[in-house]
């Protein structure tokens, strides 16, 4: 027992185990990461609000209804191999480190939509066309696959411990910033070209523009430098390594760790729980999130005949909601905790999905557009909190690879399916409800999720020391360990020698032999 007891005895933090936030490099963190979100989800937002257009142009001799289910397999097959995006860059960035990856995954998401823009039509060169948008789109979706998790990453390494939902949340700002800058920019010129013109030529402009926001990202992704949470790890790592250089011994077993394989087989025997953890909330976030997003706009156009200037416009304006949203969702999660938020999402999704879609397919303006206000209001639960929620869930050393691989094959499998399945159940059905039950579903998974995920909310990362803001902060932080850890050890010193809640060793008296 006084074994045991020693080894609890809690250490105090000293001052070099207390990081200090360095407040511009946080500002320069958070803007790159974001910008790179901004992309890839201007990205989205083009292709969701062109998919009747880009059907015409790609697959034109198909039905409308056909067409739709065409340019979404096509949305669809990008996710496909975000799974091995994931595999390949997210264990690369625990090796080599997350900046290098991050500028890596931007410069191929800027090619890739770039080059859909300079495709031919079927027009000009018949089934050639359609396979080189599937091969864009493969670039795409392989370049993503290491995108998200390593942003959440980054900005997660770089946050203070008590604001990490608030600064977490800018990331998925970026996201619906990016989709109401793609969408809105498709819509002024639909409204401008026509619906002509933008079969015409006019679809090609959107994707034109992320050249420039590629080269943007980029700049400020290069500039950026190695999480101090990352530099931490990657110290001590060395420090062991030199050790047992220093000894003249090699360690086959922390050699076979290390690796690629070593680390994949740790983060599935060691990590499986918070793997599938994230696998639920992921599910439930990009469900609801390609539902509204890609999803809705078609929906409201094939579907049930709404004008395709209303339906962008309440799409839009959802987003927008979303993007004001989302950072006072994310402080709140710092203050309430990130299961609450979670919680009461999940079980709102399950309520009100029915209802809001019933109000959509009313048609018009006002009753469509409340519908819409539901599911935006339901989508910014999950997003304002993600960004903080899922890096947590894994240690320093593994973290990237870990989301990376959870997140990506979640998203592939549910996510990026959505509008697909959305669709061909709707066509197959005739039930314009279906999107409401898919919903509840995702909503029922995103509940049983919650209930297994740890409070993380105010605390450091697994594996890493207590981030704050301030030195004094941090010397208040080690004051305070100091005292905690004193009181520890009376309380272990006095179980040592009263093990019985404070009686001697004589038969229950004091160490005067007397009944105290």
């Amino acid at each position: 027992m006084a074994r045991t007891l020693l080894r609890r005895r809690k250490k105090a933090l000293s001052a070099e185990d207390v990081l200090v936030s360095d407040r511009p490099k946080v500002r320069r963190a958070v803007t790159a990461a974001a910008l790179g979100n901004t992309m890839e989800w201007f990205d989205f937002g083009v292709y969701a609000y062109l998919a009747g257009t880009i059907g015409k142009v790609f697959f034109p001799s198909s039905s409308p209804g056909a067409q739709v289910v065409a340019t979404f397999a096509t949305f669809a097959a990008a996710f496909l191999v975000r799974p091995l995006g994931g595999l390949v860059f997210g264990p690369l960035g625990d090796r080599i480190g997350r900046q290098r990856v991050l500028a890596a995954t931007m410069i191929m998401m800027a090619v890739s939509t770039f080059a859909v823009g300079l495709l031919p039509s079927y027009a000009s060169i018949g089934f050639a066309a359609p396979l080189l948008l599937l091969v864009c789109r493969l670039v795409q979706g392989f370049s993503t696959g290491g995108e998200y998790a390593g942003a959440t990453t980054y900005i997660a390494e770089y946050a203070p411990d008590q604001r990490r939902g608030f600064l977490g949340s800018w990331l998925d700002f970026g996201t619906f910033i990016g989709y109401s800058l793609g969408s809105g920019l498709v819509t002024v010129l639909t409204l401008t070209l026509g619906t002509d013109g933008m079969e015409s030529w006019g679809w090609r402009i959107p994707f034109f523009v992320a050249g420039p926001l590629g080269l943007i990202g980029l700049y400020m992704r290069v500039k950026l430098e190695e999480t101090p949470a990352f530099q931490q790890e990657a110290a001590s790592a060395a420090a062991e390594r030199e050790v047992v250089h220093q000894r003249g011994e090699s360690d086959p077993v922390e050699q076979a760790r290390q690796s690629g394989q070593g680390r994949l087989k740790e983060i599935f025997t060691r990590h499986w729980q918070a793997v599938l953890i994230c696998m639920g909330l992921v599910l439930l976030y990009n469900v609801t999130n390609y539902m509204v997003t890609s999803y809705l706009p078609t929906f409201m156009t094939v579907t049930l005949g709404e004008g395709h200037a209303t339906a962008q416009l309440l799409v839009l304006g959802t987003m927008l909601l979303v993007a004001l949203a989302i950072t006072t969702v994310g402080r709140s999660s710092d203050r309430w905790g990130r299961r609450p938020m979670f919680m009461a999402g999940s079980i709102a999704m399950i309520a009100l999905a029915v209802p809001a879609f019933l109000l959509i397919r009313e048609g018009g303006i006002l009753l469509p557009a409340f519908g819409c206000v539901i599911l935006g209001l339901l989508l910014v639960c999950f997003a304002g909190t993600a960004a903080a929620t899922l890096p947590a869930l894994f240690p320093t050393r593994l973290r990237y690879g870990a989301l990376s691989i959870s997140y990506n094959i979640s998203v592939s499998l549910f996510g990026g399916t959505t509008p697909l399945l959305a669709s061909y159940l709707v066509d197959a059905t005739g039930n314009t409800l279906v999107p409401a039950f898919y919903l509840m579903v995702a909503g029922a998974i995103g509940l049983v999720s919650t209930f297994f995920l740890h409070e993380t909310a105010g605390r450091p990362l697994r594996g890493s020391g207590p981030m704050v803001e301030t030195q004094d902060e941090a010397r208040e932080m080690v004051a305070r360990s100091r005292a905690e850890a004193g009181r520890h050890a009376r309380d272990v010193w006095l179980r040592l020698w009263h093990p019985r809640g404070g009686r001697g060793r004589n038969g229950g008296k004091g160490s005067g032999g007397r009944e105290e």
